[in-house]
């Protein structure tokens, strides 16, 4: 875990939404303070026993080895077995339902496009190409349509220079007399 990821866990609603899985990405950060942890015991062992007195203490430097190296190795190996274990029961956690409250209208249009494309089944678009025009072919002619012979020719709406003012096509009425 980076400091990037550090500042966007604290930063976003991250911690405080359920829809993410964090604990494997907390799983350094545990191994981290464990190994912090045991190399506080070690020092604080080590002048804890030469305070009483220089045989106790070359024996705490012995306690230190064993008892350091062993906490080593049992903190590697449960670190570990959460990761396999996280890894193991990565599908699973995908198909539980989450709640569906996100904190922005573009987190909620990848769900949806990601819902889509989950649910999506390949459909053949053969068909399809039969009612495409292929660009070689010259566009099938239509001949122009002509005003009706009622019609009068339309105006142009503005004159030239003039600011385009869009004119009424509803006509009001008042509302009725009571």
């Amino acid at each position: 875990m980076t400091l990037d990821d550090l500042k966007r866990l604290f930063t976003r609603q991250t911690l405080f939404r359920l829809d993410a899985i964090l604990s494997p990405k907390l799983a350094p950060i545990l191994y981290a303070l464990g190994l912090a942890g045991i190399l506080l015991w070690a020092v604080s062992h080590l002048f804890w026993s030469f305070g009483f007195g220089f045989g106790t203490g070359l024996w705490g430097l012995l306690e230190i080895a064993v008892f350091g190296l062993l906490s080593l190795v049992g903190l590697r190996i449960v670190c570990e077995a959460l990761l396999v274990w996280f890894k193991a029961h990565e599908s699973s956690g995908e198909t539980v339902n989450r709640s569906r409250y996100s904190a922005s209208l573009l987190d909620e249009v990848r769900e949806a496009i990601r819902d889509l494309a989950e649910e999506g089944e390949s459909v053949d678009y053969a068909e399809a190409d039969e009612y495409i025009t292929p660009a070689t072919e010259p566009a099938p002619y239509v001949p122009p349509a002509t005003p009706a012979a009622s019609e009068p020719p339309r105006a142009p709406a503005t004159t030239s220079g003039e600011v385009f003012k869009p004119r009424r096509t509803a006509k009001r009425t008042p509302p009725p007399k009571a």
